[in-house]
């Protein structure tokens, strides 16, 4: 009996340690991206890049991290084993339109990033295990003048032109 526990612990083990241990060779990536397009009542600008990843060697489920712009965030897995997301907000006056590149890492190479970052080293000398870029094309943030301000203008040229017309008619 202790045997057999012996024996379904280390296979236990060793199941465990080789799904960890894996890397992606050859990865693949089909993303589709979503930003915020209408900024008029928000505080922030939202990004979400969804992507599948697809490794030469079959490697399924893998723990991924993001770099973006000098933060890292998690790659949160959603549903099938290799589909992940990446999310982050941005304060909509800080929001600049264009690319921004969504670095991925793998355990290895977030690792390496953390070490970069603490020393001060140049991010670029890791090497990211691939690469996404997200589009901000920008956001609509109202009309340039507000229909408040629209309607008194108009309020006070409609006053105006009866009160020119009243006076036309009493001269």
């Amino acid at each position: 009996m202790e045997t057999t526990r012996f024996v379904l612990a280390v296979f236990a083990a060793f199941l465990i340690s080789s799904s960890y241990g894996n890397t992606c060779v050859k990865p693949e990536v089909t993303a589709s991206q979503y930003t915020t397009q209408d900024a008029t009542v928000l505080t922030s600008i939202a990004y979400v890049a969804e992507f599948n990843l697809k490794c030469a060697n079959g490697v399924k489920g893998i723990p991924l991290y993001a770099e973006v712009s000098g933060k890292t965030l998690p790659a949160a897995r959603i549903g099938d084993d290799n589909k992940y997301q990446v999310s982050w907000t941005e304060d909509v006056k800080k929001a600049k339109s264009g690319d921004y590149s969504v670095n991925l890492y793998d355990e290895e190479g977030y690792g390496a990033l953390r070490k970069a970052m603490r020393s001060g080293e140049d991010l670029s000398t890791v090497k990211p295990l691939v690469t996404i870029v997200v589009n901000y094309p920008g956001a609509y943030q109202g009309p340039w003048v507000n229909s408040e301000f629209m309607a008194a203008v108009l309020s006070v040229l409609v006053w105006y032109l009866a009160f020119s017309a009243k006076s036309k008619l009493l001269s």
